[in-house]
């Protein structure tokens, strides 16, 4: 098979899986019959870096019960040719494809890509309807949303490849009129920023009080670059933000993303991967503090996978989510793992 040659695109703020380094740690299952729905993940092939279909199944199969993904924007399978702006709908043909070879059950018993958030540059204001009109039409009754990214820092160790992008977005009228879009399409808007921009998310969804917004990554709390050595100081201020953010009754959070480079947690550079054990005593008290603010019916676990494959195995990142949740009634396990992200991302479960 030929190799892809599409461009790299690394962020900057995550390790490259290693499998043979993963392979050093393997845990049993814990609660293994638990059905789970993983409502963020990414598919890409390019510049030497592959995770896509078999990649995602060989994951899921490692033992937790995954029964429906939802394919998360990552600018993969971009068309090559065509309006730049509707380039992106490439990307939901891709992710439709992968969802109907899914449904073949030749994969495994998990609907991957069961629902698609892709991307459309609201910076077109009122241009963008056209784009998610595209979107639709090429979901075919999957595509429920999309992302546009706004995380921006000055400090370039910080934001990464993202310091180039505007600072503000969220706050631009423009790109306003782009968002004023979604609701009516019955759309939905994924938002990945940093932890100091959970301000201008804040104000946003006050804007658009009928918008479904979900905050990705707990809000993208930061531990490096300028943040880094000051944990015990920038977590009161991220916790703060996530409660302000979370009387927004339109917002829900995904409870992940923690292993990644930028929370400053460098498990990718120890000789072993961690075990779930450390990896939920790192992330406990950012996990715990989102459902306390938002509860659990507005939170749900994410894989964020391959991003934080750099950091740990499938395995450990859903057992360190289960340590973490075993405090809390049935009812609220099952929300945090299953039926917040049905509900938020209307998924039909056989």
């Amino acid at each position: 098979m030929a190799a892809s040659t599409a461009p790299a695109s690394r962020s900057g703020l995550y390790a490259d899986p290693r499998e043979d380094w993963l392979a050093q740690h393997t845990e049993e299952i814990i609660d293994p019959a638990r059905p789970i729905v993983d409502p963020h993940h990414h598919l890409w092939d390019r510049g030497g870096l592959r995770y896509m279909m078999e990649e995602m199944a060989a994951d899921i199969a490692s033992g937790h019960n995954i029964v429906a993904t939802v394919y998360v924007d990552c600018r993969s399978m971009y068309r090559a040719q065509g309006p730049e702006a509707f380039r992106p709908v490439g990307e939901v043909e891709f992710a439709n494809g992968v969802a109907a070879m899914a449904a073949s059950g030749g994969y495994g018993k998990a609907a991957i890509c069961a629902s698609i958030v892709s991307h459309v540059n609201l910076l077109l204001g009122e241009g963008a309807k056209a784009v998610l009109e595209a979107e639709i039409a090429a979901g075919n009754g999957r595509f429920r949303g999309i992302r546009h990214s706004s995380a921006w820092d000055a400090d370039p160790n910080v934001a990464g490849m993202y310091a180039t992008r505007p600072k503000g977005l969220l706050l631009d009228s423009t790109f306003r009129r782009g968002f004023a879009c979604l609701a009516p399409l019955g759309l939905s808007f994924d938002a990945w920023l940093f932890h100091p921009q959970i301000g201008e998310l804040t104000d946003l969804a006050r804007a658009f009080p009928d918008t479904k917004i979900v905050l990705d990554h707990c809000g993208g709390p930061v531990g490096i670059g300028r943040f880094a050595g000051r944990r015990d100081e920038v977590f009161p201020q991220w916790k703060a933000s996530i409660q302000e953010i979370a009387r927004c009754p339109n917002v829900a959070v995904k409870l992940g993303w923690l292993a990644m480079c930028l929370l400053g947690y460098e498990f990718h550079l120890r000789p072993k991967p961690p075990s779930s054990e450390e990896a939920a005593t790192a992330w406990r008290s950012y996990v715990e503090t989102c459902i306390e603010a938002f509860g659990p019916d507005r939170c749900m676990f994410e894989s964020n996978f391959p991003p934080d494959k750099g950091q740990c195995s499938y395995q450990v990142i859903f057992n360190a989510f289960k340590r973490i949740a075993a405090q809390y009634s049935e009812a609220e396990k099952t929300a945090l793992f299953l039926k917040t992200a049905t509900d938020f991302y209307r998924l039909t479960l056989s």
